[in-house]
């Protein structure tokens, strides 16, 4: 059995005193891992960067073996972000959800692409990636079923003033008509339902909103915590910019 693709690194793993285990996202074959012989050495460590796009080709005696990978590089992705511990943090987080969220080889094209984009829009000259990043969970959540409703107020139908979500349905409510349950409804902010610019409050809003809907939709039907990296890209969000790095 053997077939070739395109795919993003998403993580790897240590397989015995050489080889690595590592998990791709490609096009029609979904999230898939495979075993890269030699994999440890420096070289092929540099090619096996989560992010990089790699030409993969995939080997196994039966389809549902762990099989084996030859990987060659497409885009570094990866090193962009080296010298950015913020955008480095999202590509982790991303990579992460991916891992946590999809089922292993079941092809996911759109998912694919919306990763792609992402990656594109963390590039250095890009200033509203990590409001991009916010939009990409959305429409993660989206692709795989659970798509937010924020565009319009649940009860009133208004499509104007929507500030809370309701976190049993995932649909917006306005402003008054969330008044007497302010308490219970979790905060919308205004970039996730018209263009506008947001503020680093208003990302970690973005990021506690999908978080309820990714942890109690996505991950703990699958018996399955938020990863880690996840957590941590909240945490950076929470800090104050750094000086000099208000525009990255």
């Amino acid at each position: 059995m053997d077939w070739r693709d395109t795919g993003f690194v998403l993580a790897t793993r240590r397989h015995g005193e050489s080889g690595l285990i590592v998990e791709l996202l490609t096009i029609e074959h979904g999230r898939h891992a495979g075993l890269v012989r030699g994999g440890q050495t420096p070289k092929r460590r540099a090619l096996l960067q989560p992010g990089n796009r790699v030409a993969a080709s995939w080997r196994g005696r039966l389809s549902e073996h762990l099989g084996s990978f030859d990987c060659e590089l497409i885009d570094a992705h990866a090193a962009r972000f080296l010298d950015d511990p913020d955008r480095l943090a999202a590509l982790s987080a991303a990579s992460a959800l991916l891992l946590a969220a999809l089922p292993e080889r079941e092809p996911h094209s759109d998912v694919y692409a919306a990763f792609a984009g992402l990656l594109d829009a963390l590039t250095p000259d890009s200033d509203e990636w990590r409001k991009a990043y916010v939009h990409w969970e959305c429409g993660l959540l989206a692709a795989l079923g659970f798509g937010l409703d924020l565009a319009s107020c649940a009860v009133s139908g208004t499509t104007e003033d929507l500030t809370h979500v309701s976190p049993r349905t995932g649909r917006a409510v306005s402003r008054a008509a969330a008044a007497p349950y302010r308490d219970k409804l979790l905060p919308l902010p205004g970039f996730l339902w018209r263009d506008t610019p947001a503020s680093r409050a208003e990302i970690v809003a973005g990021l506690v909103l999908t978080e309820h809907f990714l942890l109690h939709h996505l991950l703990l039907p699958q018996g399955r915590s938020l990863p880690e990296a996840r957590e941590r890209l909240t945490d950076r969000m929470r800090r104050p910019p750094v000086s000099g790095m208000l525009g990255r």
